[in-house]
């Protein structure tokens, strides 16, 4: 019986990501597997980095994504000069009429559904770990005090990959939080066509709520209830492990990567085949999943050697290195 309910619930929740893709594709053109890969964040709970030029559209797809959602959405401009309270919020001393005072805490624009982080890598660092507490535990701490965040919490944080002038590398420890790095490559020509049509026009098309915030906590507690077979959590375990610096990983990981990911990466791509096999309408993940979410789980987590990097794409690395390891699992 259990088992039809999730079969009818995984139909039904296919339906309605169809309709969400179609309200998406509205406003942010093009693009298909960056639409995907963002749906499959939020599905899996978890959080996203963007990275793209600007003028490639990441802030009007979060607004969108805020819109067909049914989010509550905030945005905050990443500066050299933003402070910790800025995205947290802080307590104020208020006067009652009796004379008497107290702290009062005023929330930060952090206490919504899906903040928007804007160019997070240019805030200094002590304002990026402000967001560490928040994006792990979904809670801030202010003056000794828990402060729960609004159920469901994500972040999608975007970042231009060229100027690196003014700018504050995220350390591994907060890219390690984001479930995905997403690249936001240029559209090709008719898709680019579309959009110079879309939005030099008088009018724009317009978004339309499809999910509520619960609709969305339903799909993600049906996207863990998703069976996986024992050979997919193999070749996760074996691709993760692979990609990890020692005398077991293959060739081109020794000699090229500095360090590799830990089991948090494994549990990202856990989630992320089982939403984008949800995503395609099939019930059940498989090895091509593992192969189309490896690059966007693990890019962030890992890193080339100094010397390798004149020589060495490290999405490159990751696709071979997966491609070596499936084989070698399907001939097992």
């Amino acid at each position: 019986m259990a088992e039809c309910d999730l079969l009818e619930e995984i139909e039904a929740l296919g339906e309605k990501l169809a309709e969400t893709r179609a309200s998406i594709t509205t406003r942010f053109i093009g693009q298909a597997q960056v639409v995907d890969l963002t749906l499959a964040t939020l599905l899996c709970g978890g959080h996203g980095l963007l990275i793209g030029l600007p003028g490639m559209g990441k802030t009007r797809l979060v607004e969108t994504l805020s819109t067909v959602m049914g989010l509550a959405s905030a945005r905050i401009q990443f500066t050299p000069d933003l402070m910790p309270t800025d995205i947290l919020g802080s307590e104020v001393l208020e006067t009652a009429a009796d004379g008497s005072r107290s702290f009062r805490f005023l929330e930060g624009p952090v206490f919504c559904q899906l903040l928007m982080a804007d160019e997070i890598n240019r805030a200094s660092p002590r304002t990026q770990s402000a967001l560490l507490q928040a994006m792990q535990e979904r809670s801030v701490t202010v003056a000794g005090q828990d402060h729960p965040l609004p159920p469901p919490f994500h972040v999608l944080a975007t970042q231009n990959p060229i100027e690196q002038e003014g700018t504050y590398p995220l350390p591994e420890a907060q890219l390690d939080r984001f479930l995905m790095q997403i690249d936001v490559p240029y559209p090709d020509r008719q898709s680019e066509r579309e959009i110079l049509l879309a939005t030099t026009g008088v009018g724009e098309a317009r978004a339309t709520r499809v999910f509520t915030p619960d609709d969305l906590m339903r799909a993600q507690t049906t996207v863990r209830r998703m069976p996986v077979g024992e050979s997919v959590v193999s070749a996760i375990l074996d691709l993760v492990r692979a990609c990890r610096p020692g005398s077991e990983a293959p060739a081109l990981v020794r000699e090229t990567v500095a360090w590799g990911p830990g089991p948090r990466a494994a549990q990202a791509l856990m989630l992320s085949v089982r939403a984008r096999a949800l995503l395609q309408g099939r019930l059940a993940p498989d090895t091509d999943d593992i192969a189309a979410m490896a690059a966007p789980v693990l890019s962030h987590r890992m890193a080339l050697g100094f010397a390798a990097r004149a020589q060495h794409d490290l999405q490159d690395v990751i696709s071979e290195v997966a491609q070596i390891t499936l084989r070698d699992e399907a001939a097992a």
